[in-house]
């Protein structure tokens, strides 16, 4: 426009066209502006937005926090070297992006593949001690298989060992944050976090209409003769996937009689697939069938014995939600098809 008007003015020369072209670059000007108006402020606040937002996630160091034993730890800054002793940990670690920090695993530590080729600092019950101090970790992560009593020997040793004790999925999450606010990780946290609540409330959703009387007995068992009561995330899997677990009377992770199991009657009874007994070779499942008097179990007399990845609902970590997902379709599969 400004050029088509110069052009005019040179051929015109006169005052009227000067005003013309004066009118013109004013309105175009003022134009301009009417347009850019509504969208400067809202591009600058959804930048300041995710400014403000990124800032949150950022964490600010000295940072002290208290573990599930109760003993504060200060991080003057992000671990530049972590240990961690107990696979639910690791694989919580791993999903964050802590793969290059974590210089060292325990002997059971599977998950993901590229924890299987970390050092090696011994078992839950046993861990090397000579290993983790030869590491010079920053801090040690540990969960509820290892006890306080185990943890406090670490400690004396001047191990930083940091512990957890999840005993809901929720807690299991909390953790997941704890992990990433100790490390700087607080957005790749909060992605594993949020995946897990997704696939959590897909369960919770598909089961929240049955009535009462259309909700299934449970009995899990892990190991022969043991089971999961209340105060355990196991427990919770099978609350939140719309389960009624038998042993919910039992306390913790708990010896159960066979007799007490036959008069529960469990519609549906879950076991881990990964057990195999060393005498007889027998699967967990193969166990459990054959028990004398198990036959009359409804269970056991409507094929419902089901097998699952004891990785996925044993360990508190961020496969839980997967785990949750697994029982919910062996539960009702009519509904997770």
């Amino acid at each position: 426009m400004y050029m088509k008007l110069k052009h005019t003015a040179k051929i015109w020369s006169t005052g009227i066209a000067a005003l013309l072209l004066a009118f013109s670059l004013a309105a175009c000007g003022n134009n301009t502006k009417d347009q850019a108006a509504p969208q400067e402020p809202a591009k600058q606040e959804s930048q300041q937005k995710q400014t403000d937002q990124q800032d949150q996630l950022k964490t600010t160091y000295p940072l002290t926090l208290k573990d599930a034993t109760g003993e504060s730890f200060t991080f003057k800054e992000a671990p530049k070297k972590i240990v961690s002793v107990s696979p639910a940990e690791t694989e919580a670690l791993f999903a964050i992006g802590l793969g290059d920090e974590i210089v060292g695993v325990s002997d059971y530590d599977d998950y993901p593949e590229a924890a299987k080729s970390k050092p090696k600092m011994g078992g839950i019950m046993k861990p090397n001690e000579e290993a983790m101090i030869a590491a010079q970790p920053d801090v040690v992560f540990t969960g509820i298989s290892m006890s306080e009593e185990a943890v406090k020997k670490l400690r004396e040793l001047q191990i930083p060992i940091f512990k957890t004790d999840p005993k809901t999925v929720d807690d299991v999450m909390k953790n997941i944050e704890t992990y990433g606010q100790i490390t700087d990780h607080q957005a790749e946290a909060q992605k594993v976090v949020d995946q897990m609540k997704e696939e959590r409330d897909k369960v919770v959703e598909a089961v929240k209409s049955l009535s009462a009387d259309q909700k299934k007995k449970v009995y899990i068992e892990f190991s022969p003769g043991w089971t999961a009561g209340k105060g355990t995330f196991m427990d919770e899997l099978i609350t939140l996937a719309g389960g009624i677990n038998v042993a919910a009377d039992l306390e913790n992770f708990s010896e159960i009689s066979e007799e007490r199991v036959i008069k529960d009657n469990p519609d549906v009874i879950l076991y881990t697939k990964s057990f195999v007994d060393e005498k007889t070779k027998k699967s967990l499942g193969d166990i459990i069938k054959g028990r004398s008097g198990w036959d009359k179990i409804n269970a056991v007399k409507n094929g419902t014995v089901i097998g699952l990845d004891d990785n996925l609902i044993s360990r508190p970590g961020p496969r839980v939600t997967q785990g949750l997902q697994e029982v919910a379709k062996a539960i009702y599969p009519e509904l997770f098809k």
